[in-house]
């Protein structure tokens, strides 16, 4: 397409709408807006214009001013209250200050589309422009109610502390990286980007969702906000929860189901296994004599463990390694004296334990000498001493509550 073509023929530009579901309320939160061009009876993506770098910028606001204008009369003619994504990069932004924008939305506003209800979409990409200039100008904007969204975050991990001073309200999150050679990289970058949004108070958008599993994920990951054609794919009418194919109450109420079960399997298996380690609490003898009690409880988790230790409750091992290596159980003596009370979570789970006198099953996490993914089941032998049990990746993997 000629972008003079396109510029000179705003007549032919058009508005279309992709659906923003709602977490919380299972309905339509709002739209992004995209543009089509129509071109002998066919309307085609204005993609391709907007990302070309040989365009002009105005030539962009100036369609992009188009577009908004008549979303904007659309939202009000309909009565709509939902919320409007608006794409801008920086470039466009800049243009005029960004106040052809920003005169646009508070004429608007004039008439009832409050401004709280715009959201403006900027990617991660654009903070690699002047930043400065760049977070000014949405700093400004969020003065007038407007919330701001960054894109493909995660891009870049360098961005992190962008982000964070700018303290966008949405931070949108591109499932298709899940789908990619590299994804458990993304499991790691997914759980540093929720950390970030509950620091920020941010909602996570989750874009390009194109099948069940992607869905699941965002669920499963506190997405907000879900978008993308497994939902919904783009359309000119503002389509309503009733317009949507895809039951997403149902979708939901399944997944909470499924949750619901794993969690109670994986209650399930720390219960028998506090009662398989108080069958042995008799044979306690004390600090001096726990490697023998380890050498029984390792009969009890043979399948279950590699590794077993206890500790003090200052987190010094006063026990040695009992490990197991091709189905053998071997003890490193070495490791008695070592001091564990520096890992994250270490003393708040001990004075848990010490506490409600419970058995405590880690979150996943990778072991620093095997790199392997593991969980580790903690359970408090007396008020000073506690059992650390280490569960094998290949146990986890049979047992799926553990993966999850």
């Amino acid at each position: 397409m000629d972008p003079l073509d396109i510029v000179g023929n705003l007549h032919k530009v058009k508005p279309i709408y992709q659906p923003v579901i709602s977490a919380i309320k299972h309905d339509v939160a709002g739209y992004e807006v995209l543009g089509r061009f129509q071109t002998e009876g066919e309307w085609e993506s204005l993609g391709g214009f907007f990302h070309d770098d040989d365009v002009p910028e105005e030539f962009k606001v100036e369609v992009d001013q188009h577009l908004l204008n008549m979303a904007l009369e659309e939202m009000l003619a309909a009565d709509n209250d939902g919320y409007l994504f608006i794409n801008r990069n920086a470039k466009q932004l800049m243009v005029n200050n960004g106040e052809d924008l920003l005169d646009t939305l508070i004429s608007f506003e004039k008439r009832g589309f409050a401004m709280s209800k715009v959201v403006i979409e900027v990617t991660e990409h654009d903070f690699d422009e002047d930043f400065e200039e760049l977070s000014h100008l949405l700093l400004y904007y969020k003065t007038f109610g407007l919330q701001i969204a960054i894109d493909h975050v995660g891009a870049k991990s360098s961005n992190i502390d962008r982000i964070r001073q700018l303290e966008p309200h949405i931070l949108k999150i591109d499932t298709k990286s899940i789908r990619n050679h590299n994804s458990e990289g993304f499991y790691d970058i997914m759980y540093s980007l929720s950390m970030l949004a509950h620091r920020i108070g941010a909602a996570l958008l989750f874009e390009n969702i194109e099948d069940d599993f992607q869905l699941y994920f965002a669920w499963k990951h506190g997405g907000r906000y879900y978008q993308g054609f497994y939902l919904s794919r783009p359309n000119f009418q503002l389509l309503t929860k009733e317009s949507i194919s895809l039951n997403i109450v149902n979708k939901v109420g399944a997944y909470i189901q499924r949750e619901k079960s794993l969690i109670e399997q994986r209650l399930n298996l720390n219960l028998a296994w506090e009662l398989k380690v108080k069958t042995l609490l008799t044979k306690w003898e004390g600090p001096k004599k726990v490697d023998a009690f380890i050498d029984l409880v390792k009969g009890q988790f043979d399948k279950e463990s590699f590794r077993m230790f206890v500790c003090n409750s200052d987190g010094q091992q006063v026990s040695s390694n009992f490990r197991k290596q091709e189905e053998k159980w071997i003890v490193e003596t070495s490791k008695k004296g070592s001091n564990w009370a520096f890992r994250p979570y270490f003393l708040e789970n001990v004075m848990q334990m010490k506490t409600w006198k419970k058995g405590i099953l880690s979150d996943i996490y990778s072991d620093i000498e095997t790199k392997d993914l593991i969980r580790t089941f903690s359970f408090p032998l007396t008020e000073q001493h506690f059992l650390f049990i280490d569960l094998n990746y290949s146990f986890m993997y049979e047992n799926e509550c553990l993966l999850v």
